[in-house]
């Protein structure tokens, strides 16, 4: 029994870090998709084939195949949220190197509590989480400066927006399900459909190239769909229920790290000092912060609760 144990614990722990594996690689393949396709095309795209994917394993339930009212309100809303997060990192990762876009993201990790905390908590963040944030806001500024102190580029501080759009989004799914019973996948499944209804006009004109891309294009456009949307989703939902909100924080965490491994190994990127000195600054941040954050959560005898292990990725 105890090794059973030990095997199941690895086996939640492998599924963890397969996800943040997926989520890390997701900015290569998007910004490798815009090289070819307009940004709105491939969010269109990816959105139909996840909405798709999400029906299907609906229908081949025998039972529970319709979604609640909590699932549609919720998910409506949460969908139109998702996609303006989704907007930016697109927008933000075609102008920026895929290292820097998952480092940068990874902001959210820090700016998640701030803003939950200010929409309202019986107890204020402690200094040392201030602290965090500040090494994170440093090491933003060394990634946006690159080989030396300039104007940032228009790709980094989109991602920045979309590191902030995104924490407002993660303190919405934790307010707007709390006291609810919402599933994963009719949850995901009305959030895609409302983003491939919203970037359906905006794409319609440019539809015909889909006709005119090889194998590998529509490879990328199925891998950010089915792998760093669905599945990554739907195994983190159910990784986190097998383990402690700490130890997939822990896993989850290590996101950022395999975004600048996919962007330098696989993508080619070049990596100056200054920028390497701001991912290591990035990293060691986010991790304070979580950890302090929390702690601070446990001692306020609140439940874990989905900020820690928030959906991240493109």
């Amino acid at each position: 029994m105890q090794l059973w144990g030990v095997f199941a614990t690895r086996r939640t722990d492998a599924v963890l870090l397969l996800v943040a594996i997926v989520w890390g690689s997701s900015y290569l393949a998007a910004k490798s998709a815009t090289h070819t396709l307009p940004v709105l095309l491939v969010l269109f795209a990816r959105y139909a084939i996840s909405a798709i994917a999400c029906l299907a394993l609906i229908a081949s339930r025998r039972r529970d195949r319709r979604c609640t009212r909590d699932e549609t309100r919720v998910g409506g809303l949460l969908g139109i949220t998702q996609a303006a997060v989704l907007v930016l990192e697109t927008y933000g990762v075609a102008h920026t190197s895929a290292a820097n876009a998952g480092l940068i993201i990874s902001l959210t990790i820090v700016l998640t509590p701030l803003l939950d905390r200010t929409a309202g908590s019986s107890r204020r963040l402690p200094p040392r989480f201030f602290a965090a944030t500040g090494v994170c806001l440093l090491a933003v500024t060394l990634l946006m400066s690159g080989s030396g102190f300039h104007a940032p580029g228009s790709g980094d501080l989109l991602m920045l927006a979309a590191a902030v759009v995104r924490a407002a989004h993660v303190a919405l799914v934790g307010r707007l399900t709390k006291g609810r019973t919402v599933r994963p996948l009719q949850l995901t499944a009305v959030q895609t459909a409302v983003g491939t209804a919203l970037f359906a006009v905006p794409a319609v004109s440019s539809l015909p190239m889909t006709a005119r891309i090889d194998g590998t294009d529509w490879g990328r456009l199925v891998y950010l769909a089915l792998f760093c949307s669905v599945f990554a989703f739907l195994a983190q939902t159910w990784a986190v229920q097998k383990s402690s909100a700490g130890r997939a924080s822990l896993l989850l965490g290590t996101e950022p790290v395999w975004a600048l491994l996919a962007g330098i190994g696989i993508g080619g990127e070049k990596f100056t000092a200054v920028a390497g000195l701001g991912a290591a600054l990035m990293v060691a941040g986010t991790y304070w912060g979580q950890n302090i954050e929390r702690v601070h959560r446990t001692a306020d005898d609140t439940e874990p609760s989905s900020r820690a292990t928030a959906p991240a990725g493109i």
